[in-house]
């Protein structure tokens, strides 16, 4: 779920969290089974992401705009 802001497709993302923090890609964004140009505030979406695999992010983790959220 987009919680703030605007999830775009090419746009650099962190996956905040848990795990070490980690860089990828945004190579798509999906709602109900249908490709978006982006996710808004609101939208339940699905995130494809450049090089991640489905094991490589578990819940609890934060999708953000890089060195915009700092776990700790």
């Amino acid at each position: 779920r987009v919680e703030s802001g605007i999830v775009k497709v090419g746009e650099e993302i962190e996956i905040v969290g848990i795990r070490p923090t980690t860089k990828t890609t945004c190579t798509g964004v999906e709602m109900f089974r249908k490709l978006l140009d982006q996710g808004q505030a609101g939208d339940n979406v699905g995130v494809l992401l450049r090089g991640t695999k489905r094991e490589d992010v578990e819940r609890g983790q934060v999708l953000a705009h890089p060195g915009s959220i700092t776990p700790h």
